[in-house]
């Protein structure tokens, strides 16, 4: 069984004269003129100077970061002395990987806490911080807990912003 056969005029009868709308092509988001493609091309330079420089800028100062996180997992708890022998370790590590082996290897006492305080403009370690770092490792010294957060505070100021030597 088939459905019966249409009559020719079937529908609303209003829509007879009826014509669907054809909507106009899309506007296409290619350049088409070629100034387009220079302005692509130099900002793509420019970018990718600035992200190889961003690249270069953070392998130079990732042994930074290390030591911050090294200063920032020493134990509080324990011997002053360790805990300053500790810091004057790291602090050495930390120089060795900045300046050549040879200006910092044979470093200790006094002459230590000055190259340190060279390094860096606003000089983070005072009389008290730098006898605790020049005397600390090679006799016990009474170190009050005021004196190690200083030191602390002065050895994170250090790794931060001391003047990176050129040799590597």
């Amino acid at each position: 069984m088939s459905a019966p056969p249409l009559p020719d005029i079937f529908g609303n009868y209003v829509f007879n004269d009826f014509f669907e709308v054809v909507t106009p092509a899309g506007i296409d988001w290619f350049p088409q003129t070629p100034g387009w493609f220079l302005v692509a091309a130099v900002l793509a330079y420019y970018g990718s100077q600035k992200l190889w420089r961003a690249l270069q800028f953070w392998y130079r100062n990732r042994y930074r970061g290390e030591a911050l996180a090294r200063l920032a997992g020493l134990p509080r708890r324990g011997e002053a002395n360790e805990l300053v022998t500790k810091i004057n370790q790291l602090l050495k590590i930390t120089a060795l990987v900045a300046y050549p082996r040879t200006d910092v290897a044979q470093l200790t006492g006094a002459s230590w806490t000055k190259f340190l305080n060279r390094q860096c403009e606003n000089h983070p370690f005072d009389e008290a911080t730098s006898k605790l770092l020049a005397e600390g490792p090679y006799r016990p010294l009474s170190v009050e807990p005021n004196q190690l957060a200083h030191l602390l505070a002065a050895s994170s100021q250090w790794i931060t912003r001391h003047r990176q030597d050129n040799h590597a």
